[in-house]
């Protein structure tokens, strides 16, 4: 009752004991009765009219009060039924007295043969007496409500016998002084399924991390390892779980930790999301166990997950990669020293034998032909038959001559040793016309510059072996050869426009031509580049630099 009903109520009272005192007064007493009888029926409607605005007020209040609980009841059955959660009431026996449209779905039964029964039948049958103790053990508690389900897993059963896994909040309430429990329940088939995959998919993923030869390493936007697998382990010389959470500078040398913040900043800031370390420069680990130093190759990556940041590193010691790579650079050192000394004890021999046709045997062919024209200025004429032998004998000798000095000329033409470099390219063109018929222009910038007898010796070897290839595969109409002598270096080109071939066809068997080029250049410290097509001719460029104590005045 508020308190203006209160008020009222009372003055209803006060109004009905003031007609009963006049009424009683006014038949006790002869004077004013009239007026007394008159008063007191006055304030006995008065007091029956405020009693009836009174009792219409209260009819009103609990008339709205009735339809507000029908509404709140209404509003509450729409939330109910709406909810995409299963939603059970049940009563102290345990028996389901509220069943909503999701539990309906999730257990597969209708609501009309659920009502009334007990819940177990919605509880596999192994968890039902631990379900018992566990609800009477909550309402004797007074908990208003309990999450139950994050610490295990628990299960339902539906109408046709399967079982699901699902999470439960519970909570109690009285009504009517009877208890109730309510269960929202959600299905967890998904997450437990995700979280099963998961499992699978971290542990798969953590066999191949395990199983990788290269060693893994993760750090987080600190610098700071959180994963460390088995390969890196036996790399760097440290256990996994003393490796995690320490500094990744802990495994660089003391010389690379100061850069190296700054580097893996600017990289988490340029969002490039991955990138090989070192290019030039070798990157060094370092060994936890012994401080040994070693070369590495590097490969980071960067992820961002939930507003942190972490790098990935992939590295590989690479240390016998680089003895090896020493050890072939010391071999084809000494290959090329030993190639070099062959090429010029090559040339010596081959110039040694050319001035020996050409002084001794040259000599001795050219005297005998000298005898052989006085024995013929003093035979007589009778001796006709005698007269033809020797011009035979003369014949051959001249033959004998020319071929002993193109012999040597071919060998090391003493052109090159007497005269220079430029006189003997120039023969070489000209025999290369003569023999061929092909056109050929010889171009030479700086004919008078002092070359070394090395770079004198390859320039002309290059060009005698570019000609000779040329007369006999290039089927060329025209030649061009060009010198281009600076103190730096001498530049080799000689182009056709013969039939040219394809770069990609495998070479002819014993042919080496193109291959001696390259390594005349190579041993030189030179580069030779030849670059053909079909029917549009071939090119060839060797470049020779001079060093600087090669260098004539």
């Amino acid at each position: 009752m508020t308190g203006r009903q209160h008020a009222f109520f009372v003055l209803i009272i006060a109004l009905i004991a003031a007609t009963v005192a006049l009424g009683f007064a006014a038949w006790s007493q002869d004077g004013y009765r009239l007026e007394m009888l008159l008063a007191a029926g006055l304030m006995g409607t008065t007091a029956a009219m405020i009693a009836a605005v009174v009792l219409f007020a209260q009819t009103r209040q609990q008339q709205a009060a009735r339809q507000a609980v029908a509404a709140l009841e209404a509003r509450v059955r729409d939330i109910v039924e709406a909810a995409m959660d299963p939603i059970i009431t049940t009563d102290e026996s345990q028996r389901i007295v509220l069943f909503n449209a999701a539990a309906e779905k999730a257990f597969q039964w209708p609501r009309g043969e659920i009502l009334g029964q007990p819940l177990d039948k919605l509880i596999p049958a192994p968890l039902r007496e631990a379900h018992r103790d566990h609800v009477r053990q909550f309402g004797n508690a007074g908990t208003t409500s309990r999450h139950l389900g994050r610490q295990t897993v628990l299960a339902a059963v539906r109408r046709d016998g399967s079982e699901f896994p699902i999470e439960v909040s519970i909570s109690q309430h009285l009504e009517g002084g009877r208890r109730f429990f309510t269960a929202i329940l959600r299905d967890i088939t998904e997450r437990v399924q995700t979280e099963s995959q998961l499992v699978r998919s971290e542990a798969r993923l953590q066999g191949i991390l395990d199983s990788a030869m290269d060693a893994i390493v993760i750090a987080d936007s600190d610098h700071n390892i959180v994963l460390f697998n088995a390969a890196a382990e036996a790399m760097f010389g440290c256990p996994r779980d003393a490796a995690e959470g320490m500094p990744l500078t802990a495994f660089m040398p003391e010389r690379a930790r100061a850069g190296h913040p700054a580097y893996v900043r600017h990289f988490g800031e340029d969002g490039t999301i991955s990138r090989r370390m070192g290019g030039a420069r070798t990157v060094t680990g370092r060994r936890l166990d012994d401080g040994h130093e070693f070369p590495i190759d590097a490969s980071i990556s960067q992820l961002s997950d939930h507003d942190r940041k972490f790098y990935t590193a992939i590295l590989r010691d690479v240390t016998a990669r680089d003895e090896a790579e020493a050890a072939l650079r010391q071999s084809k050192d000494d290959l090329q020293r030993l190639s070099a000394a062959a090429d010029i004890a090559r040339e010596q021999e081959k110039n040694r034998i050319a001035r020996e046709l050409h002084d001794e045997l040259g000599q001795s062919l050219t005297m005998l032909q000298m005898d052989v024209a006085w024995c013929r200025e003093k035979m007589r004429t009778a001796e006709a038959q005698l007269a033809q032998r020797l011009d035979r004998m003369a014949t051959l000798l001249g033959v004998t001559v020319a071929a002993t000095r193109r012999i040597a000329a071919d060998l090391r033409p003493l052109l090159l040793d007497d005269l220079g470099l430029i006189p003997a390219v120039e023969w070489l063109v000209e025999n290369f016309i003569q023999r061929t018929g092909i056109p050929c222009e010889l171009a030479i910038s700086n004919p008078g510059m002092r070359v070394p007898e090395a770079h004198s010796t390859a320039v002309f070897r290059v060009v005698q072996e570019a000609l000779t290839n040329i007369a006999k595969h290039a089927q060329a109409r025209h030649v061009e050869v060009a010198l281009d002598l600076v103190s730096t270096a001498i530049t080799v080109s000689i182009r056709d426009d013969g039939r040219g071939f394809d770069r990609d066809d495998p070479p002819r068997a014993g042919s080496f031509g193109l291959i001696g080029l390259r390594e005349r250049a190579y041993l030189l410290g030179g580069e030779a580049s030849i670059a053909s097509a079909r029917g549009k001719g071939t090119v060839i460029e060797v470049v020779l630099p001079i060093p600087r104590e090669a260098e004539e005045p």
